[in-house]
């Protein structure tokens, strides 16, 4: 895990869950500074905060729905505790090593949604998987393409994350599909942007209204069984492929302390409908600087910034059909890769399909096997030429459960 004073100063201050290692029912919110954790609610009662209900739930949730008046109001109180010299004395008991501490799925997920807008990384799965056509769907610089995934299986990091049973493709000339352990399991690379302020039924959120309604971003990686997922999607798109594990970093950045990180998308060659016309919110994608590394060994640079499609987009396109949010709703970017090589964020593209499998210290890889950890991080500018981290995501792969064959 990172401390990074430089990364998670006083100009970050991310928010998570934490439960101290001897009272593990204890949940509390806390703030992150470096490699310390501030017991929150702790600091609200000591110093008199007018928010001291939000700050003492056992989870984010109440604070999520809030709203952003209140988020920058709370925020304010964090900076203070944190950085006013006033406050040293009181706050300096209540900071505990993050080394001490459990960490938990920070809020409740309501719906999770994940999209595919890399432009380059989905015309890598189209060259791979259809060689000698369009790369593209003819739908795919119209719409934010995504789909609807499995809230429940969205988990923290430091989970393990158990290879899954399914489905085959038969193998040639069998008469039916082959079953077990998945044998090409791999990760996405990817932002996710978590909902507080819920929405109105039947109202589409317009692009300009993403920060009245997005609390903040983590990291987030998509796991993805690619044997299972290329029998199942046709014709209606990726079920148990994804659904088994998504992993989320157990601390969320605020988006307020992302104002440095704003920066143009990359030029669209076929204007948007009006509905996803952004550009009236100022600059809409981010910068932010995603690493991929396996077993310790990094492997990618994916770089959020050349993302075809903002986070606002898809916000608009997800309410478009009067879909509405709800408080801990958490959407995904799609997987994050560049134009390089070396900046592609599943292991599908970085061994086109398992034909240039990696070579790492301790072996090479196509897919994932079993005992792999998998890490995530990130960082973005910040104020007078800083940075700022994102709490990174790992998880560790373990074997399938056993089954009987075509259980």
């Amino acid at each position: 895990m990172s401390s990074d004073p430089v990364l998670f100063g006083i100009d970050n201050l991310p928010y998570g869950v934490f439960s101290p290692r001897d009272e593990p029912a204890a949940r509390r919110i806390g703030v992150r500074l470096g490699d310390r954790v501030l017991d929150a609610g702790a600091a609200a009662r000591a110093l008199g905060s007018a928010h001291v209900a939000l700050w003492t739930a056992p989870s984010l949730d109440p604070l999520l729905a809030a709203g952003r008046q209140v988020w920058a109001a709370v925020r304010a109180e964090a900076r203070s505790w944190l950085g006013d010299a006033s406050h040293r004395e009181a706050v300096a008991p209540l900071l505990r090593p993050l080394d001490e501490v459990s960490l938990h799925l920070p809020f409740t997920v309501a719906d999770y949604v994940d999209f595919y807008s890399s432009e380059h990384h989905a015309q890598n799965v189209g060259e791979i998987f259809r060689p000698g056509g369009d790369a593209l769907t003819p739908n795919w610089k119209h719409m934010p393409i995504g789909y609807h995934g499995r809230a429940g299986s969205v988990r923290v990091s430091g989970e393990p994350v158990v290879r899954p049973l399914g489905q085959r493709r038969p193998a040639d000339g069998a008469a039916t599909p082959g079953f077990g352990p998945s044998v090409r399991l791999d990760i996405e690379a990817e932002v996710g942007f978590v909902v507080g302020t819920p929405s109105t039924p039947g109202r589409p959120v317009p692009p300009a209204a993403l920060r009245e309604h997005v609390f903040g971003v983590c990291l987030l990686n998509d796991w993805s069984a690619r044997d299972i997922q290329a029998w199942e999607y046709v014709p209606l798109g990726p079920f148990l492929g994804k659904s088994f594990a998504t992993s989320i970093s157990a601390w969320i950045t605020p988006l307020d302390a992302l104002d440095a990180a704003w920066t143009a998308p990359p030029a669209r060659d076929v204007p948007p409908l009006p509905y996803l016309d952004d550009t009236a919110g100022g600059p809409g994608g981010l910068d932010l600087r995603l690493t991929v590394l396996l077993n310790g060994e990094p492997v990618s640079h994916p770089p959020f910034a050349t993302m075809y499609w903002t986070p606002a987009q898809q916000l608009a396109h997800l309410t478009v059909n009067g879909a509405h949010l709800r408080t801990g709703d958490l959407f995904a970017s799609g997987t994050v890769s560049g134009p390089e090589e070396g900046e592609r964020g599943s292991l599908l593209e970085l061994t086109w399909n398992g034909e240039r499998p990696l070579r790492l210290a301790d072996g090479e890889r196509a897919f994932l096997a079993d005992g792999d950890r998998v890490t995530l991080t990130a960082w973005a500018p910040g104020p007078d030429g800083g940075r700022v981290g994102l709490g990174e995501v790992s998880g560790t792969v373990e074997s399938a459960p056993e089954a009987a064959e075509g259980a």
